[in-house]
């Protein structure tokens, strides 16, 4: 199986905030309740805001299978904003390769620092990269109360992850 990735483009928007709608709400099942995805993610419909916040980030999108199968974004500064995988597209190098690019433009930067606010199902993944948790969070969204985690990951001269 073959991902491509490709830069966002604003007709990606309605796409993508489908997909961050889908892998709340079917991916993260196993680490957060049904209160807690919605009040994550309340409307299957896209709010106004959502396209300007894609195109104010560095907005990566990745494409197998013939769809549109998962999105990262990141501040210039290496804040990684939104990862976000279809719930089908998980564990299939999507998230792995929408990263991979991410980590190559904040070299290209030569940023030395990348930071990210990792939800219970993120985490795993951004450890498996070297990241390390700074802090463990509890944050509020909509009346719930969410666990999640400040994670970083200190990149070097040489252009290898410390780990």
């Amino acid at each position: 199986m073959s991902v491509t990735i490709r830069a966002y483009h604003p007709d990606d928007a309605r796409t993508l905030y489908s997909i961050f709608s889908e892998a709340i709400h079917k991916g993260t099942v196993a680490h957060y309740s049904a209160a807690q995805r919605q009040a994550w993610a309340p409307s299957a419909d896209m709010p106004d805001w959502w396209p300007d916040s894609l195109a104010k980030l560095e907005t990566w999108v990745a494409e197998a299978g013939g769809e549109i199968a998962g999105f990262m974004c990141a501040t210039p500064q290496g804040y990684v904003d939104f990862t976000y995988v279809r719930p089908r597209w998980m564990g299939r190098s999507v998230a792995q390769a929408l990263y991979d690019i991410t980590l190559e433009r904040a070299r290209g930067r030569n940023l030395t620092r990348l930071t990210t606010h990792a939800s219970l199902m993120a985490r795993p993944f951004f450890a498996r990269q070297g990241w390390q948790v700074d802090e463990m969070e509890i944050v509020d969204r909509n009346g719930e109360q969410l666990k999640r985690f400040a994670m970083s990951l200190t990149l070097d001269a040489s252009h290898e992850q410390t780990l």
